[in-house]
């Protein structure tokens, strides 16, 4: 599993433009946000951490395609479901997962104190919304391989792993910005919502490579 790892880290970073594009990507939906609602500094602060969950997600669903594509098409796929069992391949999409997140998604997590600060956010909201960020978008990248693994066998199935997912990613989303808003907003709580957003990380960190392994053997037959 390690060597999977390294190797999807090393192939993610030589593809290149994968987490730039991720990134501008993210900053464009932040730019164009007070351009939509007018120079309003203190709406800007408070919607900041809602601005930042979506942007952070539409830009996590841009390359989820590619989770799988690349290894079709060269065949190394068919030797990691042919050569694994069932626990084994689940293993492997967990780690391909993993993979995915510090290469893809990890940026933007880093990119968003700065992208509140362009908010006028406050260093306790930007504190917050990243700490969600980095607990909550790997959820996203989890359930992400589900849809991935079902869209494998079509040439460009880009949209239709969006409208697969999106759906299933709202919960992530209405806990990652309740905990952001509790941190700064009173008398909203900030620990529970929290939790149950970590909660929802570690079970579809189960439920998603799980329903991506099934999916992938099932192309496979």
């Amino acid at each position: 599993m390690l060597a999977l790892f390294v190797r999807e880290v090393r192939l993610g970073v030589r593809a290149g433009g994968g987490a730039l594009t991720g990134v501008l990507f993210f900053l464009a939906v932040i730019a164009t946000v007070p351009f939509a609602i007018g120079p309003d500094l203190n709406l800007l602060a408070r919607i900041g951490p809602a601005i930042l969950w979506i942007g952070a997600l539409l830009a996590s669903l841009l390359g989820l395609d590619r989770l799988f594509q690349a290894d079709r098409e060269d065949g190394s796929l068919d030797l990691i479901i042919l050569s694994t069992d069932r626990f084994s391949l689940v293993l492997a999409v967990i780690t391909k997962c993993l993979a995915h997140w510090v290469t893809g998604v990890l940026p933007l997590v880093i990119a968003a104190p700065l992208l509140g600060v362009l908010l006028n956010m406050t260093p306790e909201g930007i504190g917050a919304t990243t700490l969600t960020l980095l607990v909550g978008t790997p959820a996203i990248t989890f359930i992400g391989a589900a849809g991935a693994a079902v869209a494998v066998a079509l040439p460009r199935g880009g949209v239709l792993i969006s409208v697969l997912i999106l759906p299933l990613v709202i919960p992530v989303l209405i806990f990652g910005v309740s905990a952001s808003y509790g941190a700064v907003a009173e008398p909203d709580p900030f620990l529970p919502p929290f939790l149950m957003l970590t909660a929802l990380t570690l079970f579809l960190a189960v439920v998603g490579p799980v329903a991506a392994a099934l999916s992938l053997r099932w192309a496979s037959d």
